[in-house]
């Protein structure tokens, strides 16, 4: 299978980048206390390198990808700390929960990596989704709009390696592969609303609220990794789920 057309869809990408303007950042930018801590968080989690996932990609179309796809999520955490800077708030430079995922990733092959990437990004997708319709700050909706964009890609694209990867594993493997991974999934999401869940609440979803979409996201993501064309979903653009847990 090949990755031309994803090589393609990371270059345009990065052009249409290139030739944008950014956002307003001199307008200011007002953040609840709860939600500035929350982003400083997320903005660590985006700084990453990508070397060590570079290496592993090899050469090729792919590879090359990969290297767009790192670009990409370093432009996020450049835009997550102008953001910051906008409503005066510092960035920090580490975080727990990052420096976990890291030392897991690291650790793992491509297939592994992913697996563990695929779950920060399903996460990210509710997040960002959340950041962007629950606020009334045109500057944080424009920012978490363009990221989440960029991560409604990102997870397509991952998918589609995984989905070769797993292409050799017989079927009872692969279901018992796919438990376990819903199962760190599911610690890794209760986590993050446990870590998050004051700046959620404020954005307007509810803990439960935000596990439960993460895991249909996820299930989404499985459909297609296992070659199967998701349900569609929709959600209200602007819909702010109340949640009293």
């Amino acid at each position: 299978m090949t990755y031309a057309h994803w090589l393609r869809d990371f270059e345009t990408e990065a052009e249409r980048r290139r030739l944008r303007s950014d956002p307003p950042w001199a307008r200011g930018a007002e953040l609840h206390p709860d939600v500035a801590r929350s982003i400083q968080r997320f903005q660590v989690g985006e700084a990453g390198d990508g070397a060590n996932l570079i290496a592993k990609a090899a050469g090729g179309d792919y590879a090359a990808a990969v290297r767009l796809f790192v670009a990409e999520e370093q432009n996020h955490a450049r835009m997550l700390e102008e953001l910051l800077r906008a409503a005066g708030v510092p960035t920090i430079t580490s975080h727990w929960s990052d420096a976990v995922f890291v030392r897991l990733r690291r650790a793992l092959g491509l297939r592994l990596e992913l697996m563990v990437l695929l779950i920060a990004e399903v996460v990210a997708l509710r997040y960002y989704r959340a950041l962007r319709d629950g606020t009334a700050d045109p500057l944080v909706t424009r920012v978490a709009g363009l990221i989440l964009a960029d991560e409604e890609r990102h997870v397509p694209f991952h998918c589609h390696r995984l989905r070769i990867g797993f292409a050799s594993l017989g079927r009872p493997a692969r279901a018992a592969v796919f438990g376990a991974w819903r199962l760190l999934l599911l610690g890794v999401t209760i986590t993050v609303t446990a870590d998050h869940g004051r700046a959620l609440r404020r954005l307007g979803v509810g803990r439960l609220v935000f596990v439960a979409d993460v895991l249909v996201a996820f299930e989404a993501a499985l459909a297609r990794i296992r070659g199967e064309e998701p349900k569609p979903r929709h959600v209200p653009k602007r819909a702010r789920p109340r949640g009293l847990f």
